[in-house]
């Protein structure tokens, strides 16, 4: 389902998982530099039309697109569909969605792991690569990676991790693959972010703060931040590079 306004032109963005918390905070902040945005989501349409109407609000064209990122084709087919709703280009790809699965090592089964690598590397893949057929000149690309990638405090983040860690590659990758179209590349690592699924009163808050040199959470307008920075004329000579928001959580 789609909803739009009639706001002028001008430039695009598609942000995968953009319903809620990091991913919903970006979009609201693209639309606020001047994006027109859509975003995807897999079930709660209701939170997705929300957060059109907030990019609504700016005066910017909202979209809400339901895909589902583990499977190949709409993973591929949700670029196009997004194109077609802003009015036929794409300056920029921001691959926020994903999904998490902690645990011990040896208590994930095939279909788990199967189901996270699906979502987290090989719908991003997909996605990156049909964007990239579709990105103007000097567009961009923001990957959310995780803070998981530069330290894994204990044990039981071995399969996230290594879906995370995958996107480094791949940031680099494209850096390189596109450069010369002016297209960047880059990867934002969120701390621990107060989101729903994450929550900066939840139970596991206190541990996670401890683990930050500013001792707290970070919001996912201080994500959404960097992105906007790095998704906007001002990095234009910024690629294949990784940035931390994550309150010292490497350090």
């Amino acid at each position: 389902m789609s909803v739009s306004n009639s706001a002028p032109a001008g430039r695009t963005a598609l942000v995968t998982g953009g319903s809620r918390g990091i991913g919903a905070a970006i979009a609201l902040r693209l639309a606020q530099e001047g994006v027109d945005v859509a975003i995807t989501y897999v079930a709660d349409e209701a939170a997705a039309l929300e957060v059109v109407r907030k990019i609504e609000a700016t005066g910017r064209r909202g979209l809400a697109l339901r895909a589902d990122s583990a499977d190949p084709a709409q993973a591929v087919g949700v670029v196009e569909r997004a194109v077609d709703g802003l009015g036929g280009r794409l300056d920029v790809l921001v691959n926020n969605v994903g999904i998490g699965l902690l645990g011990p090592l040896e208590s994930f089964p095939v279909a788990d792991v199967g189901r996270l690598l699906a979502v987290n590397v090989q719908g991003v893949f997909l996605t990156t690569q049909a964007a990239a057929t579709k990105l103007v000149r000097g567009g961009r690309i923001v990957t959310v990676g995780s803070c998981m990638t530069q330290r894994v405090p204990g044990p039981g983040g071995t399969l996230y991790a290594t879906s995370k860690s995958a996107l480094i590659g791949l940031t680099k990758a494209l850096a390189r693959e596109l450069g010369e179209r002016g297209i960047t590349a880059n990867i934002v690592h969120p701390g621990p972010t107060d989101t729903d699924m994450n929550p900066a009163d939840g139970p596991y808050a206190p541990s996670q703060s401890a683990m930050t040199a500013l001792g707290r959470y970070g919001s996912a307008d201080e994500v959404a931040s960097m992105v906007a920075f790095l998704a906007g004329d001002d990095a234009a000579y910024v690629t294949g590079a990784e940035f931390a928001v994550d309150g010292g959580h490497a350090a």
